[in-house]
């Protein structure tokens, strides 16, 4: 028969090993911030996906639908990333004629 202290030795021991095996495996599994933001971004598009597939009945009408509103908001979006683009090339030849130095030579 075994006493209550040799019972609660063992109990510590295997708490001790389980504890030593809980971080063996964190470090194991240790995730990088970026892929996993990647990782649920790629989620949440497929989750949306199935949601139009369901709505519209089929993948292809879903498809359709992502389709026309990626091009929507293509067409929106170009005139604006032009129109900074244009206006942050402006800016740095403005400051680089305001300070003094050379004007850099255009080809």
């Amino acid at each position: 028969m075994t006493s209550y202290s040799d019972r609660d030795t063992e109990r510590s021991d295997l708490r001790q090993a389980y504890e030593l095996g809980r971080k063996d495996a964190k470090k194991q599994r240790r995730r990088h911030p970026i892929l996993m933001t990647f990782t649920v971004i790629a989620a949440a598009i497929g989750l949306i996906v199935l949601a139009l597939a369901a709505v519209n009945g089929s993948f292809s009408g879903a498809g359709a639908v992502v389709d026309q509103n990626l091009a929507t908001a293509a067409d929106q979006a170009e005139p604006v990333v032009r129109g900074a683009a244009a206006g942050a090339g402006q800016a740095v030849r403005d400051v680089t004629t305001t300070d003094g130095t050379h004007t850099p030579a255009t080809n």
